[in-house]
């Protein structure tokens, strides 16, 4: 049995439906599971990894991981002593390796919960991806109302990377051994600016669409309004940081999967829909 966290996620969905096609049996939480949505063959149970001593662990041996929750190390003591002994973690690319202060708070986060399941004794894998496409559905409501998108930090680089692919490889590291302390960092095929974003979205829709540079200060004032200001500072400043800096776009999809990328444009297709 193998169970998955964050299964109604951008991600966590596409895992489930990966680990299906593979035959496998999947128990999945959510917070709310009647409205989950979820494959009828999926076991879906409620639980939050808040309370890491309340998840349904039993006879679960492979685990599909989002770092939630304020307690990873209680998280993976509970999940080490329940059994189970193969994690597979959604980390992220922020996260550097041989430092003692990660460049904000996300990396942070991610950071503490990849430290404490190596602390943990069980074989792990942690999939660092880059900037999700799916980030630029920030900017649907604009794109819907008019032809312009006002954010800052348009010419910050990033290789953002398909849903789907993060969760194809997630299934390969649940289901095959050989990828046990694997650090994997994931990329799109292409690097390129939030200004090409909208240019792709633009291409895409078939009319014209702008992108209009308004001060970071601006942006941080209303996200302030709904998440925690060490979160925001964090997201801008990885902004901020990446301007002018294209990222490296590793071939790990590939290698992992035996398939390409798939590329930002394939992406924008499928989700042109919640663009008009």
């Amino acid at each position: 049995m193998i169970l998955v966290t964050g299964a109604t996620g951008s991600v966590g969905r596409h895992v489930v439906d990966g680990l299906l096609e593979e035959g496998q049996f999947v128990r999945a939480i959510s917070r709310n599971p009647d409205g989950a949505k979820l494959p009828p063959s999926v076991e879906v149970v409620a639980g939050d990894l808040a309370t890491p001593e309340a998840l349904p662990l039993d006879g679960v041996r492979t685990v599909y991981l989002v770092a939630m929750g304020d307690r990873p190390h209680r998280t993976a003591q509970v999940l080490a002593d329940a059994g189970v002994t193969t994690v597979v973690l959604l980390s992220t690319s922020e996260v550097l390796d041989d430092t003692d202060e990660q460049p904000g708070a996300i990396a942070a986060r991610h950071a503490a919960f990849e430290d404490a399941l190596e602390r943990s004794g069980l074989f792990c894998t942690f999939l660092r991806p880059n900037e999700f496409a799916g980030n630029a559905l920030q900017w649907a409501s604009q794109i819907q109302e008019g032809d312009v998108v006002r954010a800052p930090y348009g010419d910050a680089w990033s290789a953002p990377i398909h849903e789907r692919d993060v969760a194809a490889v997630a299934v390969r590291a649940l289901v095959d051994g050989h990828l046990h302390g694997a650090r994997l960092v994931l990329t799109g095929p292409e690097a390129m600016t939030h200004r090409d974003q909208v240019g792709h979205i633009s291409a895409a829709l078939g009319r014209p669409l702008a992108f209009e540079e308004i001060p970071a200060a601006a942006v941080r004032e209303k996200m302030v309004a709904y998440a925690p200001p060490e979160i925001v500072d964090a997201l801008l400043g990885r902004l901020a940081e990446t301007v002018g800096k294209p990222p490296t776009v590793t071939t790990t999809v590939q290698n992992v999967t035996g398939r390409r990328p798939l590329t930002f444009r394939e992406w924008v297709a499928e989700h042109e829909p919640e663009f008009r």
